[in-house]
């Protein structure tokens, strides 16, 4: 962790490309011991299958296109301004359910699930990620994946 304040101007896009699209890392566990936060453009049609987490609180920001998510029991059907809160333990998915990308602010506290998405960026350069390659990647950084990540090419 750097003791140093973190500015990223709007031309700075560190981070991976997921499906052709940018997951920039705005904050990181090398800036903070707390939380990491992405700007994550979603693909058309792209689902993060339903998933769970132990440890990890995530929240969302919708700030461009429509997105489904499922949280616990509830279906949330969100455009820009929706935010949404998921504390550990509570099964979710979101799924770009327009014809163009979403965009969405996220942080994932504690930090370090940037090392996650590194590794699927490698996974998903190949095409669709081996199943079981994509299971541990996923038992490593605290998600229990309860159905299929899904994509329209």
């Amino acid at each position: 962790m750097s003791a140093d304040a973190v500015i990223r101007m709007p031309d700075e896009n560190t981070g991976v490309s997921l499906r052709g699209h940018p997951m920039v890392f705005l904050v990181t566990g090398e800036d903070t011991k707390h939380t990491s936060m992405f700007d994550w453009t979603i693909p058309a049609g792209f689902a993060t299958g339903r998933h769970v987490h132990r440890v990890q609180e995530e929240t969302f920001y919708l700030l461009e296109g429509e997105c489904e998510w499922h949280v616990g029991d509830k279906t949330v059907r969100a455009t820009a301004g929706t935010f949404l809160f998921i504390p550990p333990g509570v099964p979710h998915n979101i799924t770009n359910v327009s014809e163009k990308p979403a965009r969405v602010l996220m942080t994932v506290s504690p930090p370090g699930h940037e090392h996650y998405f590194e590794e699927l960026a490698k996974l998903a350069a190949k095409g669709a990620p081996d199943p079981t390659a994509l299971a541990d990647l996923r038992g490593r950084y605290d998600t229990d994946q309860l159905s299929t990540l899904t994509t329209r090419t």
